[in-house]
């Protein structure tokens, strides 16, 4: 893999963090107990205590090498879950920091649902392990597109913000790989959460275009463009799926792979 990394802070940065840690002290932010002073300023243990960071189960090999869920027991080669199996799906493939499991669970719940922006820069370094996959080892992120799924705008004026967006611009920041919103939203679906596979399919059915920044100006030209689709969690894949099929026939991408940081 290779993109730049934050560079190191300097004496004058790290100075006055340490005077605002004396106002603001760094507290977990699952369990809010404080944290030691020389916890790092990046990573899981820059936002968690060890009891919490205990808690979190990162996703290893084996997964499926479709939808990334992760499975027990010792695989020898690429495989695809029962899940996958049988389906044509648009993107290339999706891979997750970690399991949807406490703490993980609550700290995006507060973040999406609860509306708190500060958590943005949690959930984004919990979804910089994704970019470790093998399978993106080799290429240049650099030249690679952050995506996010798009919200309706009905939606992202009540939350105040789209959390997915707010995830590329962190990563971005973090990484130097560009961001865009190519996709909008434009039919507001029913919630995704309690519905079944086949029912979240139908659900989303046009539900994403390619947006324009005014409608006399020309699209995004993303045409063999490589793109890092994300989202905070992936569960059935069937949102990801309806957006990387715009960004495939209608943008002609070359590749969409879906980064989130739980996998459901």
């Amino acid at each position: 893999m290779s993109y730049p990394t934050a560079h190191a802070p300097s004496y004058w940065q790290k100075t006055c963090q340490r005077v605002l840690d004396g106002f603001y002290p760094r507290v977990c932010r699952h369990c809010e107990v404080r944290l030691p002073d020389e916890a790092p300023r990046q990573g899981v243990s820059a936002w968690f205590c060890d009891p919490c960071q205990d808690e979190l189960t990162a996703i290893e090999a084996p997964y499926c090498s479709v939808c990334g869920e992760a499975f027990s027991g010792a695989m020898t080669q690429a495989f695809r879950c029962s899940n996958c199996s049988g389906r044509r799906l648009a993107y290339d493939f999706a891979v997750a920091g970690y399991k949807i499991t406490s703490p993980l669970r609550e700290v995006i719940h507060r973040y999406k649902y609860g509306r708190d922006l500060s958590l943005r820069a949690a959930v984004a370094d919990l979804m910089l392990p994704a970019l470790n996959d093998p399978r993106l080892a080799a290429e240049d992120l650099t030249q690679w597109l952050l995506v996010p799924v798009p919200l309706h705008i009905t939606r992202r004026i009540w939350r105040g913000f789209n959390q997915s967006w707010e995830l590329c611009r962190q990563i971005s920041r973090s990484t130097g790989i560009p961001a865009a919103q190519p996709l909008t939203r434009q039919v507001r679906t029913e919630s995704q959460a309690h519905l079944q596979r086949r029912k979240r399919l139908a659900n989303l059915k046009g539900a994403f275009a390619l947006s324009r920044p005014f409608p006399w100006l020309p699209r995004q030209d993303l045409q063999g463009r490589n793109i890092l689709l994300v989202d905070d969690v992936l569960t059935t894949g069937a949102t990801a799926h309806e957006c990387a099929k715009v960004l495939k026939l209608e943008a002609r991408v070359e590749k969409v792979v879906v980064i989130t940081a739980a996998r459901g």
